[in-house]
């Protein structure tokens, strides 16, 4: 698989580079700024693009925006600070086959290239089975933005669903019962048309829910 990374930190850039060359499997065809991304990718046509954020303004999206209107054939992988970043949801329509946090592990880097090569989706720690599908149902949910009614716990249970947080992890943070993390779970799922972990992070980054937590 030929690989380009893109970050504006190049220390991070060769770190990266340094971690993906200790799989044979794996080809770094060359390393960009984000603004020059484009141009290297039609470059060097990689199967894969690791994309991270700008320091600068102008989103990643823009970079995105240029690879989907030049019709270039590279699977992106968004490298970010959080998933639950409002620009994440806006990328799935803008091309994007994967997000990953920057703080997530080796095997987890590993796991999201092979998965999205093999043409799935990625989100966080996870493959995610059908990403059109839950954006169809975020944008009938936001038409009903009035009726989220999460209540304060249930919005820091989201956040820790975000932070990657298992329930029992959940029940320790606030000292309640798994059970009742369970029903909390169970209460917003229902309320925002999610029917997993990873469609429950991608409502809270598409419609902001967390930015006042």
């Amino acid at each position: 698989m030929r690989i380009v990374i893109a970050d504006d930190y190049p220390i991070f850039r060769d770190g990266l580079r340094r971690l993906l060359e200790t799989n044979l499997d794996l080809q770094i065809v060359g390393e960009a700024s984000v603004a020059t991304a484009a141009a290297m990718v039609r470059e060097r046509q990689p199967d894969i693009l690791l994309l991270g954020p700008p320091l600068t303004a102008g989103p990643a999206g823009d970079t995105l925006r240029q690879l989907n209107e030049d019709g270039v054939p590279v699977r992106t992988i968004l490298l970010v600070r959080s998933i639950d970043m409002p620009e994440v949801a806006d990328a799935w329509q803008l091309g994007a086959c994967g997000v990953l946090s920057k703080d997530s592990t080796t095997d987890v880097l590993f796991a999201s290239i092979e998965s999205v090569m093999a043409g799935h989706y990625w989100v966080g720690d996870e493959r995610a089975a059908n990403i059109a599908a839950s954006m169809r149902r975020f944008a009938s949910a936001r038409r009903q933005a009035h009726m989220f009614g999460l209540t304060r716990r249930e919005q820091e249970i989201v956040r820790a669903v975000v932070d990657g947080d298992t329930n029992k992890e959940i029940a320790l943070r606030f000292s309640i019962s798994e059970n009742t993390v369970k029903r909390h779970l169970m209460h917003i799922f229902n309320k925002v048309g999610a029917s997993s972990r990873v469609e429950l992070a991608l409502f809270a980054a598409h419609h902001r829910l967390l930015d006042s937590i």
